[in-house]
């Protein structure tokens, strides 16, 4: 099976993985803080906290940002849930923005409207959380403009784009938001298995994400609140969590992000490539921003919706690995439970019923990239 995506290992990475195995430290050691400095290096980011998952890391920026029962955060229905369910741990109340019909990320025009209407009601939202979809940036200027005239703060969902760039700059820089949130999944750009990051440029905002990631202990004397009684002492603040990430993963992300500029420019080559295989197939393509260097994470095409089913079954039946990214998060089951249907967000429902994800990864060779795209030109010609 030619799979949509998968990680790349190599001998360094898992050289890097025993020699942390063979070391004094499997967790808590000086693997995941030179992990964390070499992203914020990086991106151009003043903090960065290694977490276990990228839920984990949405999760904490929500707490970090005070998001709590009675609040609202907004997201886009195109995503994984983890999106969204950040907020509900939180017990805030979610809704979704439609998405553009070109880019497949939150509509700017759609935020702008739904946030007049909020404003009359007094519901507009704390937290607004724009997914960078298939590794294409968001607009974030313009969502950083709203933001600044409705009062919102901004958690970027990059989890599809480490190594992107908008307007020249890595994302993750904070330029248009307070927290930005990496996935390292191994089906992402890179990888340690499973684990997250947030950057950020608040110190504040750090801390406190840093405090919560590990039960929200401390051991720093100048944060406790009454004199340590020994080495040994430590305090507990607040109420924390367990979303530490080990040294075993810190080594492999430290191994890969030495491979992100090249994997970049590798997922791009492919992406060009599909671009013009498929130029004369009855599929419409991904079309890329000016505004920004996409990550490259999917390639996603879309086919007329009464075919999707049957080109998914003739495709995997030919061992190649497509995928759909993703049901509309509005129709699961638990959101329709809190009040979402069909027809809320027309834009997302209309992309899931045509959308399919090509195998892109780096390892994806040019004899199988052909052949994915003469198995797609076999279907329709039957």
């Amino acid at each position: 099976m030619i799979p949509y995506g998968k990680q790349q290992i190599s001998q360094q990475d898992i050289e890097a993985v025993i020699a942390t195995l063979e070391s004094d430290f499997l967790t808590q050691g000086p693997q995941v803080p030179a992990f964390e400095r070499a992203i914020a290096k990086a991106l151009g980011a003043q903090h960065a906290i290694a977490v276990n998952s990228a839920t984990s890391a949405l999760h904490l920026a929500c707490l970090a940002l005070n998001v709590g029962p009675g609040d609202h955060v907004w997201t886009s229905p195109i995503t994984f849930v983890a999106s969204a369910n950040c907020a509900r741990y939180c017990g805030a109340e979610v809704d979704f923005v439609d998405i553009d019909p070109v880019s497949y990320n939150m509509s700017v025009e759609a935020l702008s409207t739904k946030l007049k209407q909020a404003a009359v009601i007094n519901a507009l939202p704390k937290v607004v959380i724009p997914v960078h979809l298939c590794g294409q940036v968001c607009d974030m200027q313009a969502i950083y403009a709203l933001s600044q005239q409705y009062g919102f703060k901004i958690i970027e969902d990059a989890s599809h784009a480490i190594g992107a760039n908008y307007q020249q700059q890595a994302v993750g820089n904070g330029r248009y938001s307070d927290i930005t949130i990496f996935s390292f999944h191994p089906v992402k750009i890179i990888t340690t298995a499973e684990g997250g990051m947030a950057c950020c440029n608040d110190a504040e905002l750090a801390d406190k994400m840093r405090l919560l990631h590990s039960h929200g202990i401390t051991r720093d004397p100048e944060l406790m609140l009454e004199n340590s009684q020994g080495p040994w002492y430590y305090q507990q603040l607040e109420l924390g969590f367990n979303y530490r990430m080990t040294e075993m993963q810190a080594a492999l992300g430290l191994s890969q992000l030495n491979n992100l500029k090249r994997w970049i420019e590798q997922r791009e080559q492919l992406a060009q490539a599909y671009d013009d295989l498929l130029k004369d197939l009855p599929v419409k393509l991904p079309i890329q921003s000016p505004m920004q260097n996409s990550a490259r994470h999917l390639y996603v095409i879309q086919v007329e919706a009464n075919k999707r089913l049957s080109l998914f079954k003739y495709l995997r039946a030919q061992q190649i690995g497509v995928n759909v990214h993703y049901i509309p998060v509005h129709l699961q089951p638990y959101y329709q439970r809190l009040g979402f249907k069909a027809g809320d967000f027309p834009q997302a429902e209309d992309y899931y019923q045509g959308c399919l994800s090509l195998p892109l990864h780096p390892g994806l060779t040019e004899q199988q990239q052909h052949y994915v795209v003469e198995k797609i030109s076999e279907f329709f010609n039957e």
